[in-house]
């Protein structure tokens, strides 16, 4: 059985949630932004909330564009590869003026958090979720119910 939409969005708001948030949790004092620590937690945290977020909204697109392929379903190179319109949309609204957030970034450490948080997610996805969840494929996707 291939993904439902549901299932994709339940299976991107848990693993970024739960390994994203480890990982944004262990780097973000590393990261090279110059930012006190709170700030930089801040920055980290803001940037995963927008992956979560937008990524429900990138979801829709996707399950669009799968419609036209013959298994409604996506090579795993191609979900490895949808980080780089993601993670270009999140650097763009980031360097507007909004209301919304007032969390300064640099290009470095914007790009080394979300090119890590998105892979440290995508081999978390591709390798053990697999092999420890087998019977979540049956179920559309879905890690839970």
């Amino acid at each position: 059985m291939t993904y439902s939409l549901a299932g994709r969005m339940h299976t991107r708001i848990v693993l970024f949630a739960v390994i994203g948030g480890i990982w944004t949790a262990l780097i973000a004092p590393i990261l090279p932004t110059r930012l006190p620590l709170g700030r930089s937690y801040e920055m980290s945290f803001t940037v995963l909330g927008l992956i979560i977020v937008l990524g429900l909204l990138w979801e829709l697109l996707y399950h669009l564009l799968q419609q036209y392929r013959w298994d409604k379903d996506w090579p795993t190179a191609f979900s490895l590869l949808a980080g780089v319109p993601e993670g270009t949309l999140i650097w763009l609204l980031l360097g507007t003026d909004t209301w919304f957030w007032d969390v300064p970034v640099t290009a470095r450490g914007y790009w080394l958090l979300f090119v890590s948080i998105w892979l440290v997610v995508w081999v978390a996805l591709s390798g053990p979720i697999r092999v420890l969840l087998v019977r979540r494929r049956w179920r559309g996707g879905k890690l839970f119910g």
